[in-house]
């Protein structure tokens, strides 16, 4: 499953999304993976979740990004969420609609049965109906 969290920047939605992983993380039967533009959350995240600081890596649009996340799917047969947050920076969409890869996160999630939990920098009027379910938090 994909869920939003969805706002303008500086809404607090990564404090929101930080909350939400490491309350995740005292239930989680596997592994949690939080994807972030940069390590400066490392110390505020349980340290069973693995922090990947996507800057690192030459991902140079949306299609490289989604890759990327495969391949982080493919390395570990235990996860089970992953939380990504700046999604708009970290899969290069800052000037493209985000729908599309939003939508090919949901098929990955459902064959893969991994929840996505995403942190969005839109206000929830600009979102089509048909993601509007997914919204989790709105700020």
């Amino acid at each position: 499953m994909v869920q939003l969290i969805v706002g303008e920047k500086g809404k607090g939605k990564t404090k929101i999304l930080l909350d939400k992983v490491n309350s995740a993380i005292k239930s989680a039967n596997g592994n949690i993976v939080y994807l972030d533009k940069n390590s400066k959350h490392m110390y505020e995240l349980n340290n069973k979740i693995r922090l990947i600081d996507v800057s690192s890596y030459p991902i140079m649009n949306s299609e490289q990004f989604v890759g990327f996340i495969c391949g982080i799917i493919s390395q570990d047969h235990d996860l089970e969420a992953m939380y990504l947050d700046g999604f708009l920076k970290i899969a290069k969409l800052e000037d493209a609609d985000p729908i599309p890869t939003i939508v090919e996160l949901e098929e990955i999630s459902k064959k893969c049965n991994l929840d996505f939990i995403i942190s969005l920098s839109v206000n929830e009027s600009v979102l089509p109906e048909s993601m509007k379910d997914k919204v989790l938090v709105a700020l």
